[in-house]
C-alpha cells in the first residue's frame, strides 16, 4: 500500500480540489421578472423566447 513521504499543506490540499466544486446554474430572468434557466419554458408564465408555448398555463394564473 502506498504510504506518503511528507505531509501535505492544506494549501496543497485545497488547490487539488479546487476543480471540485459544484457547479452555479445559470439563471435568466423571464419578462414576467421570474428566474428560469436558459433555453427553457418560463414555469411562471410558460413564455419562451417572447412567443407564449403554454397558454393553459398562462390561463391558470
Amino acid at each position: 500500500m502506498a504510504v506518503q513521504q511528507n505531509k501535505k499543506s492544506k494549501s496543497r490540499k485545497n488547490m487539488r480540489r479546487s476543480h471540485q466544486r459544484t457547479a452555479v446554474p445559470n439563471v435568466v430572468l423571464c419578462k414576467c421578472g421570474e428566474p428560469t434557466l436558459p433555453h427553457s419554458i418560463c414555469p411562471s408564465c410558460g413564455s419562451y423566447r417572447g412567443r407564449q408555448l403554454n397558454p393553459a398555463q398562462n390561463a391558470e394564473s
